[in-house]
């Protein structure tokens, strides 16, 4: 190769003398370089091709991790966010009970002071009414026929004294 380069150093010595020889050297290299720019383009051209196949598998792969990762975490956030939801759902169930604890006592206060009987009242009332039913009931199977005549002789008394005593007039209230 040494000698190819002294042999064309030595013939563009003796042909830059002469203004065409050395026209035609230049357009010779010219030539050369534009044909060694062309096959790189070539090769690069048929090597890109490679590459960019090449880049979109990474590409693929990369999405593929990346989508994996992002399934992952929205997980953990929607796991995460269901437990806070049901925290705060306890919480607020908490306090609703006892917000409705705090409203029925205050119901049974009021209805306490305008004197309406409570549930509690009313069945001690109903046992008593049965304990007594059951104590008449007793006593009045065995004294059932003279209870029944008495009875005839206390209406009559009781029409009398109703006859004899008139009732008293209210009176009315000045305004």
């Amino acid at each position: 190769m040494v000698k190819k380069v002294n042999k064309a150093a030595a013939s563009a010595k003796a042909k830059s003398l002469n203004p065409a020889a050395l026209a035609e050297s230049v357009k010779a290299s010219a030539q050369q370089i534009y044909l060694a720019g062309l096959a790189q383009f070539s090769k690069a051209q048929q090597e890109g091709g490679k590459v960019f196949e090449g880049l979109v598998k990474e590409g693929l792969a990369v999405q593929r991790k990346t989508q994996a990762v992002a399934e992952e975490r929205i997980s953990e956030v929607t796991n995460k966010a269901a437990g806070v939801a049901n925290e705060v759902a306890a919480k607020a169930t908490g306090q609703w009970n006892k917000l409705e604890e705090i409203f029925e006592d205050r119901v049974a206060r009021a209805l306490n002071k305008m004197g309406v009987p409570s549930a509690k009242d009313i069945e001690t009332l109903i046992s008593r009414i049965d304990a007594l039913s059951k104590q008449v009931g007793s006593k009045g199977a065995a004294a059932a026929k003279p209870v029944r005549a008495a009875a005839k002789t206390t209406r009559a008394k009781a029409a009398a004294v109703v006859k004899k005593a008139a009732p008293a007039k209210r009176a009315r209230k000045a305004a």
